[in-house]
């Protein structure tokens, strides 16, 4: 232990297309949506996070919202480092006498280059970092669920975000195959505001598609427990005056059909390559959903039926990749090699 190591604060970062969570002292600390809103005069941060969300469309020429990441890799990096930034001071309201150095660990998409990589480690260390390291989502998701990922058994993990779906087979500390594509929470919003339009005649902007898909979002026109219709408020295209219109989820589970059924492809994509010996594993344990996108109605039971293997929803999907972060954070000299 150095002199100043208890200036040393180590920190989990699951740095989301959608949402961002940050975990200090095994603790959910920072909990908000991927967003900033900035002065175009200035280049001024505004907000960030929630506040900033709640501007998300609202603005006018001289406010403009930005989301840094988009399928899951940053695609604006000044703004994703303001972002960063501006969440590790949510950490500590009173602002600390010494700065402590930060040690991170920051979980990324399976399928990401490594300028992609560097350019979230960049973004880190920009913001104030002095040890990043990286840890893929799936592993993270699985580490998360409560899986010894350490154990010679094959593991099938499908963590859908708001940017990329991962799909993932783990045995022994490591991803034996894995599957990474971008379609995922923000293509179902933008199927949802598609679906209006051409259907309804009723432009909705993102916010209102996020809300249709978790009110009435589903996978399978046969769901049980179905929710009621919902009432949607948008600007007819026609008239182009505001209007209500009521949907139901059968409607919203057809509009996402389409994106689905890629994920389905993709899962038996990476079921066609697992190894034989995995393969008689997975028949028994499973599969694994985490991710915002698990929590599409009858999603669970879809894939049941496309694959006919046992499908399970992990607990608190939303949170499942941050908690996998923090326990490899915790047990950092356990997990070395899968933390790159």
């Amino acid at each position: 232990m150095g002199l100043f190591s208890f200036l040393t604060k180590e920190v989990a970062i699951d740095l989301g297309t959608a949402n961002t969570i940050i975990i200090f002292n095994d603790k959910v600390v920072v909990d908000e949506p991927s967003i900033v809103a900035i002065e175009r005069n200035t280049g001024r941060i505004i907000a960030v996070g929630k506040e900033a969300m709640m501007m998300h469309g609202k603005t006018h020429e001289n406010i403009k919202t930005i989301r840094p990441l988009r399928d899951g890799v940053i695609a604006d990096f000044q703004s994703a480092e303001y972002m960063i930034r501006e969440m590790i001071k949510m950490i500590w309201p009173k602002k600390p006498l010494f700065p402590p150095a930060l040690k991170m660990v920051i979980c990324i998409p399976s399928g990401i280059t490594e300028v992609e990589e560097r350019a979230v480690k960049d973004s880190a260390e920009q913001a104030g970092a002095k040890d990043v390291k990286l840890i893929h989502e799936p592993m993270a998701a699985a580490i998360g669920i409560g899986i010894d990922v350490m154990e010679p058994t094959g593991n099938m993990i499908i963590d859908i975000g708001g940017g990329t779906s991962e799909i993932a087979v783990i045995a022994l500390g490591g991803i034996v195959n894995n599957k990474s594509i971008r379609i995922a929470g923000d293509d179902f919003n933008t199927d949802i505001e598609e679906y209006m339009r051409k259907q309804h005649n009723i432009n909705i902007g993102e916010r209102t598609a996020e809300r249709i898909k978790i009110e009435v979002g589903a996978a399978m026109a046969e769901i049980d427990n179905p929710p009621d219709d919902y009432a949607v408020h948008g600007r007819d295209m026609l008239t182009g005056i505001p209007k209500e219109i009521k949907v139901n989820y059968a409607e919203i589970a057809h509009c996402l059909d389409k994106s689905i059924s890629k994920i389905e492809a993709a899962v038996l994509h990476a079921l066609e390559m697992t190894p034989p010996e995995l393969s008689a594993d997975i028949y028994s344990t499973g599969i694994y959903l985490a991710g915002g996108g698990s929590l599409l109605r009858g999603l669970d039971k879809r894939l049941h039926l496309k694959t006919k293997l046992p499908v399970r929803v992990a607990e608190d999907p939303l949170r499942a990749v941050a908690r996998g972060t923090g326990i490899a954070l915790k047990n950092f000299d356990k997990f070395t090699f899968l933390i790159k």
